[in-house]
């Protein structure tokens, strides 16, 4: 009689610990995470007093909380010799000597990819 009462209790606890809204690992190469990479790129160059565009260098951590579509991600970007504007910036130098910039930043970002929505939440970012 006892596990009649224990089983449902039991149940109901670990509903509630898988339920939490934990960032989780994700793959850097999910389609919903590159459209949002992108959109986070966009905004960077966008919201810099710079005429040099800015490209990934690296995507140090990709995650995603769990049950939503908000991603948390750590990358590094380095100033290239294309303006901000230039279509083909994936492809361009990066800057050498006095010009040379890099940046890590982190980012939450929230998706609705299938509206093209994207919010950025929250933006660090630091030269290095």
């Amino acid at each position: 009689m006892l596990w009649k009462s224990v089983l449902p209790v039991a149940l109901i606890v670990l509903g509630i610990h898988d339920c939490n809204f934990k960032f989780i690992e994700i793959d850097k190469n999910d389609n919903d995470f590159v459209m949002s990479m992108e959109h986070v790129l966009f905004h960077f160059n966008e919201n810099q007093n710079d005429d040099f565009a800015y490209k990934f260098l690296r995507v140090r951590r990709s995650l995603r909380k769990k049950y939503t579509q908000k991603y948390l991600v750590d990358l590094e970007m380095g100033r290239t010799l294309c303006g901000k504007y230039d279509e083909d910036i994936d492809n361009c130098p990066l800057q050498e000597g006095p010009g040379e910039k890099k940046v890590r930043c982190t980012y939450i970002v929230e998706t609705r990819v299938w509206v093209t929505e994207f919010t950025i939440l929250n933006s660090t970012c630091v030269q290095t």
